[in-house]
């Protein structure tokens, strides 16, 4: 620090507020000082400088996600880090894969490097592994998942509300035969959706045909055939409601592949790209991600900033884009065709 001092011609104090980015400094003088700390190669020590505070942060979070390669769940990303860049924190990242050890493995891992917060989707059943580290203080939030036996902060979308509302804009298109292709019902998202097209069924008047209800598809190759399976039947279904973007990727192959696009209406749960360069366009609930991820990157940092009140979940609604699939009016002789 005071070489860099002595090169952009500045007390050395001036050196430490502009790395610590404080935006009093004037604009020219903190130009000199990333000059200079640019042409010697000088970077602050993040560590060193949390102790000389004596406030133990270490400037980073911990986000823990499903698969980054999923755009759902790249866009949170991205949505986070675009939020925690703002407080100049940096993310430390890792994709669970659904695999509930390695979620316990990682927020564990992660907290034992130092983090100051962690932001977990979570794929465990159940997230009491954390209470002992919460009761040491550690502040973690939830996201796109609630917790499960752990009172803590969550950010969620409206999963079932999106749901009856994908399956009512289905039934009032005519159609009473709605597949519903899902993920593993362990899920809590999946779990909801279900629920949500199931309450939209019921509601109706409609029964759930367990013949048009798939669960556990995790990818487009396993949605593909499975639609493709379904609608071999003669009087299957007449629509699809597909529960995350990956399965309606697989429901708008198969439906190609059987030359059915123009015939069998189809919903998605998640925009997906292209989606709208689609012949028919796809018709898809949409999730706020934006907002999802900055409000759960906001609400770490107010528990990091000393805010102790009651635990509370954030519900983010979901909306609708209307592309032309789901719009796909029901007639008789689909349902004969088969």
């Amino acid at each position: 620090m005071k070489d860099v001092a002595a090169l952009a011609g500045v007390a050395i104090k001036t050196v430490s507020r502009v790395m610590n980015g404080d935006p009093t400094v004037a604009p020219d003088l903190a130009a000199r000082v990333r000059d200079a700390a640019g042409k010697l190669g000088y970077r602050p020590n993040l560590t060193a400088s949390s102790l000389r505070r004596g406030d133990r942060r270490t400037a980073t979070i911990g986000l823990l996600l499903d698969d980054v390669a999923n755009p759902f769940f790249a866009g949170l990303l991205r949505a986070v880090e675009d939020a925690a860049r703002q407080r100049q924190v940096q993310l430390l990242i890792a994709s669970l894969d659904m695999e509930p050890e390695r979620e316990r493995e990682m927020a564990i891992t992660l907290i034992d490097r130092g983090v100051d917060g962690l932001i977990i989707a979570p794929a465990a059943p159940d997230q009491s592994y954390l209470l002992a580290e919460r009761n040491l203080g550690i502040k973690v939030v939830f996201l796109d998942r609630a917790p499960r036996f752990l009172d803590a902060d969550a950010v969620v979308s409206g999963n079932h509300r999106g749901a009856v509302a994908a399956v009512d804009h289905l039934i009032s298109f005519g159609h009473q035969r709605i597949a519903y292709l899902g993920d593993s019902p362990a899920i809590a998202t999946a779990a909801q959706r279900f629920d949500g097209y199931r309450h939209a069924l019921e509601r109706a008047g409609l029964p759930v045909d367990p013949l048009i209800v798939r669960h556990d598809l995790r990818s487009i190759e396993s949605a593909t055939q499975a639609v493709v399976e379904m609608l071999a039947r003669p009087g299957t279904a007449t629509a699809l409601f597909a529960s995350q973007n990956l399965v309606t990727i697989g429901a708008v192959k198969a439906l190609r592949r059987l030359g059915m696009q123009d015939r069998v209406g189809l919903i998605g749960f998640d925009d997906f790209l292209l989606a709208d360069a689609l012949v028919p366009g796809t018709t898809v609930v949409t999730q706020d991600v934006a907002q999802l991820g900055r409000l759960a990157t906001e609400l770490l940092f107010t528990r990091l900033d000393g805010d102790d009140s009651p635990s509370r979940t954030h519900v983010v609604p979901t909306g609708m884009i209307v592309r032309g699939s789901g719009e796909i009016r029901y007639s008789p002789t689909m349902a004969a065709s088969g």
